[in-house]
């Protein structure tokens, strides 16, 4: 016996039609971290990425890091370390603040970091179990008089 698709498709849209209107959520589950430990399927991604700042002054806003689930949906169960450094950093600038945040919710707040020399740089993220991943380039700039 053979199946059209056409069928199989109309069973497919009805069980996540059925499952929607039901009032307990789709049956898109993405899968999560397990909160941060060693094997996480976690990904990193900047949600907030570095702007230009003057030399040691405070990136701002505050630089933010997600964990994502296998859908690309924030992972709220991670609440593992996530890292930054200095990814691109042709001139040895050093970055300042606290670079290793715990993740609550999913998101890592990065809130007082600075770097000592003027240039373009980017950050790199990184977290136990997840790949890292580079931010957009950002610079920063020797501070004038007013």
């Amino acid at each position: 016996m053979r199946i059209a698709h056409s069928n199989i498709a109309r069973t497919l849209v009805t069980l996540m039609t059925s499952a929607c209107m039901g009032g307990t959520g789709s049956l898109l589950i993405g899968v999560s971290g397990n909160g941060g430990g060693g094997n996480t399927t976690a990904s990193l991604s900047f949600f907030v990425q570095p702007n230009t700042a003057n030399v040691g002054q405070v990136i701002s806003p505050p630089v933010e890091v997600l964990a994502r689930d296998s859908l690309g949906g924030t992972d709220s169960a991670f609440s593992g370390t996530i890292t930054v450094s200095l990814a691109s950093n042709s001139t040895g600038a050093t970055l300042s603040g606290t670079t290793a945040v715990g993740a609550r919710d999913g998101i890592a707040t990065f809130s007082n970091l600075a770097v000592d020399k003027a240039g373009t740089y980017t950050l790199q993220a990184s977290a136990a179990g997840a790949a890292a991943v580079t931010s957009t380039s950002f610079t920063i700039t020797t501070a004038t008089g007013p």
